[in-house]
């Protein structure tokens, strides 16, 4: 059994459709991948799977059970936990500060979560009573995909993680969701490097004016030549 499936997923914004009939899996301990132009409808099927958007047709299942229609809040207690592109980090609060928030569902003890994501991002240990704000682009995504890992998920989606960031800085983050999914998360992904993308992917989807478009492994995808034409300018 898959750990997320969406199936014959259709929705959008008020009265109008960007995603029709979308179906993608991700399978447990995987990454995959999401990529497309602009406008394909990357984002809103991540916002669909997480709650942000209501399905007007097709299933969303995690670990077998419905979420589709359900409330962010108690998709995150079913272990999914999204990081968005843009205000994803509280800027006023240090990086420590930033961490206890994203636990803000427990109850109980948390310093050893917070050990773990200094584990993985060990800049965040040395940098934990700095300002959020102070801190560059790819430092603040890292605060918060450990923001979001403070509620130890099984699922981790990530909307466009490199986006803004210097070429040295997106060769950094996709090391670290390569660590966080070694560490025994899977991980979905929207992304613009689509090269980058699929060599990170063990599965990735195409989307195309918000229908699925071709599928396949990660390395099957920078091989193929419609890909390559339409989005790695081969």
């Amino acid at each position: 059994m898959a750990l997320l499936t969406i199936e014959g997923l259709t929705t959008g914004y008020g009265e109008m459709e960007v995603l029709r009939d979308v179906s993608l899996q991700v399978e447990q301990g995987s990454i995959v991948s999401i990529i497309g132009p602009n406008g394909a409808g990357k984002s809103t099927a991540m916002k669909a799977a997480f709650g942000l958007l209501t399905p007007w047709k097709g299933s969303i299942r995690l670990e077998g059970r419905e979420i589709g229609g359900l409330s962010s809040d108690k998709i995150v207690r079913s272990g999914m936990c999204y990081v968005p592109q843009t205000d994803n980090v509280f800027p006023s609060l240090t990086v420590e500060e930033n961490l206890e928030m994203g636990a803000f569902v427990l109850s109980g003890p948390i310093d050893a979560r917070k050990e773990r994501v200094f584990e993985l991002f060990p800049r965040l240990r040395e940098r934990r009573r700095q300002r959020a704000g102070k801190m560059s682009g790819g430092e603040r995504q890292m605060v918060a995909m450990g923001r979001a890992l403070m509620l130890d998920p099984t699922l981790l989606l990530l909307d466009e993680p490199s986006a803004g960031l210097a070429p040295l800085l997106v060769d950094m983050i996709f090391e670290k969701i390569r660590d966080v999914n070694a560490a025994g998360v899977s991980v979905l992904m929207v992304e613009q490097n689509a090269k980058k993308s699929l060599e990170l992917a063990d599965h990735a989807y195409v989307l195309v004016n918000g229908e699925n478009r071709i599928d396949g492994s990660g390395a099957a995808l920078l091989a193929d030549p419609e890909v390559g034409r339409l989005f790695l300018g081969g």
